[in-house]
């Protein structure tokens, strides 16, 4: 097994988040950080950011910290999000419209190509980001003739699970799915899923122990 198999799901995320204050200061010209400094910007303790760090190399200079612009380089390296990623979204409501319009998607590499979705009122509608909504018939040859290598759902919970079949069925091996609902996939596709509703109840439970 090698060592990267091995890796914490929580450590990937973390890196991820680590990379977000990185960009702002490669903009701002920062050319040193240290783990303590980037720890508290992250909300994390220092030795977990070295701890995590560490998993894929040495990194920084006892003492002196970490160069900005290469940590983050191999941070995006880690990542892959050094490249760019076709995106296709299905479920065209009111989240599916701000997600396939986020810029944060674009600046980091992923990119919306196809946008689908089974109302035909809505089908031929052209947003603003310029993509024009199919009809969720044409998902498997749009699929496959745009490349696509991530699906997003954003559809009613009833919906999810025939959306993740198509889009499995059309090659896709990884969903990123907002649905209130927790698809199911076969070992060889990675599924994430997005549910609003549980962090919302997470928040509850903390705010009912300090009221």
């Amino acid at each position: 097994m090698s060592k990267e198999s091995k890796i914490p799901g929580p450590t990937i995320e973390r890196l991820a988040l680590y990379s977000r204050p990185l960009e702002a200061l490669v903009e701002n010209g920062t050319p040193v950080i240290s783990s303590g400094k980037l720890a508290k910007m992250c909300g994390v303790n220092p030795a977990q950011v070295r701890k995590d760090l560490a998993y894929f190399g040495e990194f920084g200079v006892r003492g002196v910290g970490y160069d900005v612009r290469d940590l983050l380089k191999q941070i995006k390296r880690i990542l892959v999000s050094d490249r760019e990623w076709n995106l296709c979204i299905v479920g065209m409501g009111h989240l599916g419209t701000a997600l396939v319009e986020n810029e944060n998607f674009r600046k980091r590499g992923y990119r919306f190509v196809a946008a689908f979705d089974s109302d035909p009122r809505k089908t031929g509608k052209r947003l603003s980001c310029g993509l024009t909504i199919l009809p969720t018939a044409d998902i498997p040859e749009k699929v496959r003739s745009l490349r696509v290598e991530v699906g997003v759902i954003a559809t009613p919970s009833s919906q999810a699970q025939r959306v993740a079949d198509m889009l499995m069925d059309a090659g896709i091996r990884t969903l990123l799915n907002f649905a209130p609902i927790q698809v199911r996939a076969p070992q060889c596709c990675a599924v994430e899923n997005v549910d609003f509703s549980v962090s919302l109840e997470n928040l509850a439970y903390h705010l009912a122990k300090v009221l």
